[in-house]
């Protein structure tokens, strides 16, 4: 079961240094689902990343859709990165997912400032992944 965003948030509020705050990132890391051999091909690929990093998505039936995603990477911090945006935004509606604003949320557990710029540029590109799945789910619908 991945974390709550809020827990999260809430527990790079109380990690003053950023040494600790990289620990607890590929903790989360860790604690990400397996992901099948499978899925982890040219399709699920995001691109835009330097180290390897992959999205699955799943809609479910309702209305609005639900969208659940999977991800993974081939790197310990990037793993993390993948968690925080993975409980930021799985298991919500299309819609939900189009309005949030995870540049905010970065910025307020304080990602932006001390992330690589090749990891920002990932993290972005997680990102329009995600949104182009919760269009493509809301146009399927």
């Amino acid at each position: 079961m991945m974390r709550d965003i809020d827990e999260i948030a809430s527990d790079f509020e109380l990690l003053d240094d950023w040494e600790d705050r990289y620990r607890y990132l590929i903790e989360l890391g860790r604690e990400l689902p397996a992901m099948d051999e499978a899925d982890m091909n040219d399709r699920t690929k995001v691109p835009g990343c330097v180290s390897q990093v992959w999205l699955v998505s799943r809609t479910d039936d309702a209305s609005p859709p639900r969208v659940s995603f999977m991800g993974q990477s081939d790197a310990h911090i990037v793993k993390g990165l993948v968690a925080v945006a993975l409980s930021l935004y799985s298991g919500r509606t299309a819609p939900e997912i189009l309005s949030l604003d995870a540049e905010a949320l970065f910025g307020r557990i304080g990602l932006q400032e001390h992330l690589t710029p090749q990891r920002s540029n990932g993290l972005r590109s997680m990102v329009r992944r995600i949104q182009a799945d919760a269009r493509t789910a809301m146009e399927a619908a």
